[in-house]
């Protein structure tokens, strides 16, 4: 069993999400107790956006810059690290009613035509083996899901499942904890929530 732990908040040991992440985390190995980890930081060591000279060299053409050259096996590495994961646990605050960029860096980098999805006759087939889990332990400091007015601003859970899903990573699961910035009551209701949907989660 080998867990992928992604985290992307900024916050360092102030970060709702991180502490969501590792808590999931802890969970899956308490559930399968000779479980490997592969912990990717994205916000101590972020990929570079996507550029003209990435384009390029993805096309085919030559990397002579040595920076381009590390980025562009980083993010190989990152394919590499999905394929070789049961679990999926990610770490994703809401930043301006999205993720992160060093997240979306991250997933510009696991996009990849030929390599994670492809275009078949019935339009575009994810490439990732069945049977992966992912959690996503979502922060945020509004609220936005039921009937909140903020719900149409929500381009974060929703986008994560939707492109999770375009590369073949269908079973998703939700740790949400939102309201943070309601005031101290609301805070700890959302955060205690969110533990208790952990503790509770099953193999």
């Amino acid at each position: 069993m080998t867990i992928l732990h992604i985290d992307s908040s900024i916050l360092g040991g102030h970060s709702v999400s991180r502490s969501l992440s590792a808590a999931i985390v802890a969970r899956q190995q308490v559930l399968h107790p000779h479980s490997r980890v592969i912990y990717r930081d994205l916000a101590v060591d972020a990929a570079l956006h996507l550029s003209g000279p990435h384009m390029a060299a993805f096309q085919g053409g030559a990397v002579s810059d040595a920076a381009l050259g590390a980025d562009i096996a980083a993010g190989g590495a990152y394919i590499d690290d999905l394929f070789a994961a049961d679990v999926i646990v990610i770490g994703a605050p809401m930043y301006n009613f999205s993720v992160p960029s060093q997240l979306k860096a991250w997933i510009d980098r696991v996009c990849v035509a030929g390599r994670t999805f492809q275009y078949g006759a019935n339009g575009p087939e994810g490439l990732l083996p069945q049977g992966k889990k992912v959690f996503i332990a979502s922060s945020r400091g509004g609220v936005y899901t039921g009937d909140s007015p903020a719900a149409v601003l929500e381009h974060h859970e929703t986008y994560l499942r939707g492109v999770l899903g375009f590369i073949g990573l269908s079973d998703v699961t939700v740790v949400r904890a939102e309201g943070l910035a309601r005031g101290d009551e609301a805070r700890a209701a959302a955060l205690a929530q969110a533990k208790r949907e952990i503790a509770a989660l099953a193999a």
